[in-house]
């Protein structure tokens, strides 16, 4: 099927995507209290690569209307959010007051979107944790969070239901679990390394949260099939994140195995009980006893909790056994193949290089594995030293176009030749904004923002997305 023949299905979502403390700033305005990320972002020894927080990000909080603009401007059908916790509940709890400027602010923000013809899609938790309930009983830590955070699904649910019909509980458990409370380099920057476990090479601490985290997507989940779906009519899943890992050498059952073990700690640790109602056997068999298990109850409610496959995915990696941690199987990974070839072309960050073929292997991957409508929420690139450009120069954001260029080929084959159910695609990110522990430093945006005055830039990236979609969406 030649390139011009290929189409994205009718109901096919493009859009472009954010995080509430990526992007709003004004972190103490209209009643919103201190997230995790507000207090570990000023932590000293600064956390943060250069030093900076979230407090102003791009301003979006102030500047949502011109953001809209830009959206529609754009040409997009979606758009993907997240909403600040700690802006609708300050204090966390199911006991604690419900912030009303906070939902003032999300509910006038949602009408304008949908007045533009852009389809809210909600991500209610973007790692983003009310600092009240950290200091409360550990966060994440404890099984009373999960209850916290169903409540505040309610709240979201109550207060813009009618007008959100796509909703996702959770962005990038692995990352929270293991970058928040394995290695310590994200909010709340509580670190293994400091508390080994007697079993072996990293402590409980991540698998509880990550444990619980999936209990709180479920019980969300079934909150809204039960009280909110029969009258709103939306969908409701969560969204893990991916590298597609590839054997080193090809065929080696070996290096097979490896990639295999790298899937299923990676994305299976969170999509098997989710989808097949059980922790993949691989990671059973190397935690014993860390690894918290499900009651039946539990897991009742768990296995079968996400309508859709949500999956953030940048890049790819060759994979070969030995080194690593519990974390990513107790695999190495790298780019350089045995030829001494890189995968692709690298990016501003040291854990991206582009490979659209890996990119479409995954999705194969997840159809077979896992059989959802797959919704890409997250996918984009990081142009290597952009934010020394002049705004002339990293407008033209050659390597960005290519990358899009790429992956978008490779989505179009994996839908139109492979048959995967590809439902959504939503480039990362609208605006460069505040890059968690890289800071201002990396860009990912389709717009540059210029973080002296707040003034937005297009990219060249957002006119070839623009275009690649109006040639391809359904006639």
């Amino acid at each position: 099927m030649t390139n011009d023949k290929m189409k994205l299905p009718s109901d096919f979502m493009f859009g472009l995507a954010t995080a509430s403390y990526q992007i709003e700033g004004s972190t103490t305005a209209s009643g919103r209290g201190p997230s995790i990320w507000d207090t570990f972002t000023h932590k000293k020894p600064f956390p943060i690569a250069d030093g900076s927080t979230g407090d102003n990000a791009t301003d979006s909080f102030r500047r949502w209307k011109s953001d809209i603009a830009l959206l529609k401007s754009y040409g997009v059908n979606s758009y993907r959010f997240s909403i600040s916790w700690s802006r609708i509940i300050p204090n966390g709890g199911r006991n604690d007051p419900v912030n009303q400027e906070g939902i003032r602010f999300y509910r006038d923000f949602i009408e304008e979107l949908v007045k533009a013809g852009i389809k809210p899609c909600v991500t209610l938790y973007h790692w983003d944790l009310p600092h009240t309930l950290h200091d409360r009983y550990g966060g994440w830590l404890n099984r009373e969070t999960v209850d916290d955070f169903v409540h505040y699904a309610k709240v979201c649910f109550q207060a813009v239901g009618d007008l959100v019909k796509h909703w996702i509980t959770h962005n990038e458990p692995w990352i929270i679990s293991v970058l928040g409370y394995g290695y310590g380099i994200f909010a709340p920057g509580r670190s293994s390394n400091r508390e080994r476990s007697a079993e072996g090479d990293s402590n409980a601490e991540p698998w509880i949260v990550s444990h619980n985290l999936i209990l709180s997507h479920a019980y969300a989940a079934k909150l809204y099939r039960e009280e909110f779906k029969p009258t709103q009519g939306g969908s409701i899943g969560i969204t893990l994140d991916c590298v597609w890992y590839m054997p080193y050498d090809g065929d080696s059952p070996e290096c097979v195995q490896a990639a295999q073990r790298a899937l299923d700690t990676r994305i299976g640790w969170f999509a098997d009980p989710i989808y097949k109602g059980h922790y993949p056997s691989s990671l059973v068999s190397s935690l014993g006893d860390r690894l918290p298990k499900f009651t039946p109850e539990e897991i009742a409610v768990v296995h079968g909790s996400s309508d859709f496959f949500g999956l953030n995915t940048y890049t790819s990696n060759l994979v070969r056994p030995g080194g690593g941690d519990d974390f990513n199987g107790k695999v190495t990974t790298g780019f350089v193949r045995p030829d001494g070839t890189q995968l692709g072309t690298q990016a501003h960050v040291s854990w991206l290089q582009s490979y659209p073929p890996g990119f479409r292997a995954l999705l194969n991957y997840l159809w077979k594995t896992y059989n959802k409508p797959i919704y890409v929420t997250e996918n984009g690139f990081a142009v290597k030293d952009e934010n020394k450009l002049s705004i002339p120069e990293a407008i033209n954001d050659v390597d960005r176009v290519d990358y899009y260029r790429g992956y978008t080929q490779a989505l179009l084959e994996a839908i139109n030749v492979d048959g995967v159910d590809v439902k959504s695609y939503f480039a990362w990110s609208l605006l460069d904004n505040f890059e968690w522990a890289d800071g201002y430093g990396v860009r990912f945006g389709v717009t540059y923002v210029d973080y002296d005055t707040q003034e937005r830039f297009p990219k060249k990236s957002s006119r070839f997305l623009k275009e690649w979609y109006e040639e391809h969406k359904a006639s």
